[in-house]
């Protein structure tokens, strides 16, 4: 299954350059970034699943930052990541009401972290609409991320402390050729799926049933004990249910 998902990656991150769609700073290995990100986060913000959210989790990669920029124009709180969830306050919170820059500056990653507040899992809100990043979508709502498995956690974390549930909205943008057929993305049970795709042409929206097969737990027995520790607030969860 690894190796079936590297080489969707491979061919995707391929596909970006042979269409010159790749922008700054390249493909491999990353959430690639899209000529066309900022009209994708547009057709976004134009379904009604956008006006009906009031708070956004959003990844805090580039290609994903015209979603987060616009969020903010548009009134919404918006919950980033920190990146690699290296910190013990895995989130910054960004309040539009309270920002003294301007949106699109305060939504890059430099930005979020000068201007948001870092916050616990705790002191989330309960979120509308995720948006998140990915390598390679299918129209079932399957999706692909780069390998490090942080979106699959970010995910888990949100649901284990009621901040997603089975009516939030889980969304992507990504170029065109970034969207591949179904049943060539290899799912696990610990992978999440999606309800809507946007592309700079076009919103998918994925098969509604789907959402019951979401995770709604983090699944301790597929972490290492690496992977535990370089995330902190993994690490603190580990310690208290030791206790328990």
């Amino acid at each position: 299954m690894l190796a079936d998902k590297a080489a969707v990656r491979d061919e995707v991150w391929s596909a970006l350059r042979t269409a010159k769609a790749a922008r700054f700073p390249g493909t491999e290995g990353r959430i690639p970034n899209f000529v066309g990100a900022e009209r994708a986060a547009e057709r976004l913000r134009d379904t009604d699943e956008w006006h009906a959210a009031a708070t956004v989790k959003a990844n805090p990669d580039s290609p994903q930052l015209p979603v987060r920029q616009r969020a903010l124009e548009d009134g919404k709180t918006v919950f980033m990541a920190v990146p690699r969830l290296a910190t013990d306050q895995p989130f910054l919170l960004l309040d539009p009401s309270s920002l003294t820059v301007p949106p699109r500056r305060a939504a890059s990653i430099t930005g979020a972290s000068r201007h948001g507040r870092p916050i616990r899992i705790d002191d989330l809100e309960p979120v509308d609409l995720v948006v998140v990043g990915c390598v390679a979508v299918s129209p079932d709502g399957s999706r692909l991320g780069k390998g490090g498995g942080f979106s699959d956690l970010e995910y888990a974390l949100a649901c284990e402390a009621g901040l997603i549930g089975s009516a939030t909205i889980v969304a992507t943008t990504l170029h065109e050729v970034q969207v591949v057929d179904d049943g060539r993305i290899p799912v696990t049970a610990h992978d999440f799926r999606l309800d809507m795709i946007v592309t700079p042409e076009r919103v998918l929206r994925c098969r509604r049933a789907d959402r019951d097969r979401r995770p709604t737990a983090i699944r301790w027995e597929e972490l290492t004990d690496d992977k535990i520790t370089s995330i902190p607030v993994l690490e603190t969860m580990r310690r208290d249910r030791t206790r328990q």
